[in-house]
């Protein structure tokens, strides 16, 4: 009876210990940003309220090779969104070693597309980002460096992406703009919705987004 009972226990241990190397841990869920969510300052008016449904808006610019890029390039794509300018020397230089290393860690996917919007158009012309660009190691079937309509580029990162604000609220901008545009880099998913913020000064962040960016993947 006791050999029994032995057997018993170390079956039962046995299941318990393979049960747990076996159990999945909980899949992270990201979340869904709408306009609510954010800090107002970042939103266009028109949309501050928006509770649900928010996506990326219509749009078509100039990427560093004159090719115009609109939103059926990133159709059924995740893409990563920065808004940023040439000459910038404090945060941006920062920012796209960053976005190096995210076009590193998916290097020839093209499930995912780098957008690299310029706040400043009237000198980062399609040339000027093409030569950014090449300094970059940028491949140009993934990271479009984008320009274009100064008052474009402007709406879509307020009523789009939010990643701008107004310059008033700490007496500067950038590039002699009525705005600033923050560090941030924006994931979007496949459904064009908003999934995550990150520094893009910041390297765990960084690490962060390219985690989630794979997440994204792995998603129906």
């Amino acid at each position: 009876m006791k050999r029994i009972v032995a057997i018993a226990i170390i079956t039962l241990i046995g299941i318990l210990v393979a049960y747990s190397i076996n159990r999945k841990k909980p899949r992270e869920f990201l979340p869904i940003y709408n306009p609510v969510d954010l800090h107002s300052e970042m939103v266009d008016s028109s949309i501050l309220r928006k509770g649900f449904g928010h996506k990326i808006g219509n749009f078509s610019f100039k990427n560093q090779d004159g090719k115009n890029i609109t939103q059926k390039t990133i159709e059924g794509k995740i893409f990563v969104v920065e808004y940023f300018f040439t000459t910038c020397g404090t945060i941006c230089p920062k920012m796209n070693i960053q976005m190096q290393r995210v076009q590193k860690a998916f290097s020839n996917n093209l499930q995912l597309k780098i957008l690299s919007f310029t706040v400043n158009p009237e000198i980062d012309t399609v040339e000027q980002m093409k030569r950014y660009a090449l300094s970059h190691g940028a491949n140009n079937k993934q990271w479009h460096f984008l320009t274009g309509s100064k008052e474009e580029l402007y709406k879509l990162a307020r009523t789009s992406f939010f990643v701008l604000k107004p310059a008033e609220a700490q007496n500067l901008g950038d590039a002699g703009s009525d705005f600033i545009h923050t560090n941030n880099f924006v994931l979007i998913d496949k459904q064009k919705r908003i999934r995550g913020y990150y520094d893009g000064t910041n390297s765990k962040e960084v690490a962060k987004l390219i985690k989630h960016i794979q997440l994204l993947m792995e998603e129906e």
